[in-house]
């Protein structure tokens, strides 16, 4: 929140604290997705950067696709106007995120090849780039994970040396998780986006 908002809500703890359960209570009959695109649209309306990043990243965890997202943003047109939907597609281009690169939007969900399984060490977590997606791989006796290198909370794209141990920490506001399980372990509560695998002939394949 800005911090008129949170003057408004020590000030007028009682007005506020109503304003905000109307807000929450005035969407109990629509599901989730759809509650978080029509907070998309709000935040685009009145240009709020870190709302519009906030609650796009909330609708893409709770099943959004890419597609939807420009849909519903295209569809408030007559509201938005051109120019603040163009604000909000600036910031999806400074953001990065492959899921919205024109050739993902136009592509069916399919498996990719990542390596040789030679390649990913046991015990041990592999950082890869794969056709423009970075990943993190942990490899132990039991199974393989594949993790998008995206931190749950703004899709910020983690580095690898952001990586200590099994250990992973965004940079940006340290979210940390445990690259072993992929659950958060610090600062949040959203584990990393794990990718569906498999091993043909010696390689891993991951579907996304």
């Amino acid at each position: 929140m800005s911090n008129a908002m949170n003057y408004l809500l020590a000030a007028r703890p009682e007005a506020m604290t109503a304003y905000f359960t109307f807000l929450k209570k005035s969407g109990d009959h629509l599901d989730t997705k759809t509650r978080d695109l029509i907070s998309v649209i709000t935040k685009v309306a009145v240009q709020t950067e870190g709302g519009f990043r906030q609650y796009l990243t909330r609708a893409l965890r709770n099943g959004a696709t890419p597609n939807e997202v420009i849909d519903a943003l295209l569809m408030a047109f007559p509201v938005l106007g051109l120019a603040k939907i163009v604000w909000a597609t600036d910031i999806l281009l400074e953001m990065d995120i492959p899921d919205f690169r024109p050739e993902a939007l136009l592509a069916e969900a399919d498996w990719h090849d990542i390596a040789d399984l030679d390649e990913i060490k046991l015990e041990d977590t592999t950082w890869l780039e794969v056709e423009g997606r970075h990943l993190f791989i942990y490899r132990d006796e039991a199974d393989i994970r594949v993790y998008d290198s995206r931190c749950p909370h703004q899709v910020t794209d983690i580095p690898h040396l952001s990586l200590e141990g099994t250990k992973l920490t965004c940079p940006k506001h340290q979210w940390a998780f445990d690259v072993v399980s992929g659950e958060c372990v610090e600062k949040g509560k959203h584990p990393l986006r794990r990718f569906e695998h498999r091993v043909e002939a010696g390689r891993l394949l991951a579907f996304w």
